[in-house]
């Protein structure tokens, strides 16, 4: 067990209605607090996301991805603040926010999205290099970086399969 990953956290944590917003909005709409798998069951908010942007050019997904990753970083933070415990399970949004770029230019159909779904849990949970040293980062950065690692490698191999199996 790395247990770097979940030592204390020893900063003030934000109060009242960012205090609320931020632990809403990390723990996936209360999906975070799921008993088991929570990383899994919280990036369903991912795939409505993706479903939110099917259609749209993909300059404006990669911009949505990039704007969704961005937001992610300072919400990660002061949840994880909150929490009092670097990467908490409970902290979601890094899973949902990141997701749309493991589709970014793929059809949104069912198939593509439980593909994307899969390889971006197994490359999140395996953290293949530079996701390991990524989530070493401080703060919401470490949080989400990782994620956006595992993202794009689950975007290759999305890819893949779309050209390779699927078209």
């Amino acid at each position: 067990m790395n247990h770097e990953k979940f030592s204390a956290i020893d900063r003030e944590a934000p109060k009242g209605l960012r205090r609320r917003l931020s632990v809403f909005l990390a723990t996936g709409a209360g999906l975070g607090y799921s008993p088991v798998a929570s990383g899994t069951v919280g990036s369903i908010w991912g795939v409505v996301l993706v479903l939110c942007l099917q259609g749209v050019p993909l300059w404006w997904q990669a911009a949505a991805a990039a704007v969704l990753t961005l937001v992610a970083i300072p919400i990660c933070h002061d949840a994880e603040a909150v929490f009092g415990r670097k990467d908490d399970g409970r902290i979601v949004a890094d899973e949902y926010l990141t997701f749309p770029v493991c589709m970014l230019g793929l059809p949104a159909t069912p198939e593509m999205i439980a593909v994307a779904f899969v390889t971006n849990r197994v490359f999140d949970i395996v953290k293949l290099a530079p996701a390991a040293q990524l989530q070493r980062l401080p703060g919401g950065a470490g949080i989400v970086l990782d994620d956006v690692a595992a993202a794009v490698y689950s975007l290759a191999v999305n890819w893949a399969v779309y050209l390779l199996v699927v078209q």
